[in-house]
């Protein structure tokens, strides 16, 4: 071996040695509780970090050197960090939720949320969406003055409507088929940053809650603190206080982390998604190396019938179709009603 090849062997090794350090440092440090922005952002890109990981063993292993062995030592002390917090979301780990196969169209209704991104500008493909999938419940995220416009005809064929449209990439839009008993979008913890409550009937008489939710991400200079908040408070007590809860919505998280992982057990919310994928939705060009910031949660007697990312729309975020189900004597029946205006 002469000495150039020998020069780039151990410049190859040390750079390899760098990057391990640098990432095992990172993910001890995001085992803690720190809501610090960059801590949690490693949550972020678990799944994208476990193939990163095991190739750059590989390619550790690959020098034949003994400095080789525990660079490669120090990757897999990382993938195996992701691979804990992954776990659940494998395909091949055990499902948190039987897909129902009730068919009573009675009791069963679908729902669709998006991000559609406030600068996003195809509005033809969004609309051209609502129109082809017809869904029971819609919930849109980073509706300005400018979406809600160009939306107006879509929207227009739902009887029953709220929204705040903000400039700030925080606006939200529900629509929906279902009467509405009563419904309101209120800030948790963010000025300007709504969670929609929505209380429903079925015409079966069963009723249950519908929460849209969008927190503001981590970023830099901004802790996670206010959007851990958020999430917490979204879901903990309905004010409805029906025992049978929907949520939905860009949680700006991923449901593996600590926040999102509290806020399911805590709530005992399930997720479909267990032990079937990660779903992952942003971004939306790359989404099979990208991550779930989509969330999907229902609670008590909810029963999920099917549940699937739909394709690219030309928001950075996929939308998020399901299809539920309360079957009649399960959930709480409100006999009479008025429908909110």
């Amino acid at each position: 071996m002469d000495r150039d090849e020998v020069t780039l062997r151990k410049f190859a090794l040390g750079l390899l040695g760098t990057f391990a350090a640098l990432l095992l440092i990172a993910n001890l440090a995001s085992l803690s509780n720190s809501n610090a922005w960059y801590v949690r952002t490693v949550d972020f890109v678990r799944e994208p970090m476990l193939y990163l990981t095991v190739l750059l063993g590989l390619l550790a292993l690959a020098t034949r050197r003994r400095a080789g062995w525990w660079i490669a030592g120090g990757f897999a002390v990382v993938a195996i960090i992701q691979m804990t917090r992954l776990w659940p979301y494998a395909p091949f780990a055990g499902e948190q939720i039987a897909l129902s196969d009730n068919d009573d169209t009675g009791s069963c209704f679908t729902a669709l949320s998006l991000n559609v991104k406030q600068s996003n500008d195809q509005y033809g493909e969004v609309a051209a969406l609502i129109e082809r999938e017809q869904a029971d419940l819609l919930l849109l995220m980073e509706t300005n003055g400018a979406w809600m416009d160009a939306l107006e005809p879509q929207l227009a064929a739902y009887p029953q409507r709220m929204s705040m449209p903000l400039e700030n990439k925080y606006g939200m839009a529900f629509a929906s088929r279902i009467p509405v008993i009563k419904a309101k979008m209120i800030t948790n913890t963010s000025a300007n940053t709504p969670t929609l409550y929505s209380t429903m009937r079925l015409p079966n008489g069963s009723a249950f809650e519908f929460v849209g939710l969008h927190p503001r991400p981590p970023v830099p200079g901004q802790d996670t603190t206010t959007r851990d908040e958020n999430i917490a408070r979204a879901g903990s007590i309905t004010p409805g206080g029906l025992a049978d809860v929907i949520v939905m919505g860009d949680f700006n998280d991923v449901p593996w982390s600590t926040t999102t992982t509290k806020f399911r057990e805590s709530g005992d919310y399930r997720d479909p998604r267990i032990g079937r994928g990660t779903y992952p939705t942003f971004p939306a060009g790359m989404a099979i190396i990208g991550w779930p910031l989509d969330q999907l949660l229902v609670k008590n007697a909810i029963r999920v019938q099917s549940f699937e990312v739909l394709k690219n729309v030309g928001s950075d975020h996929l939308p998020m179709k399901a299809r539920f189900c309360l079957r009649d004597g399960e959930g709480e029946v409100l006999e009479s009603f008025q429908p909110a205006a």
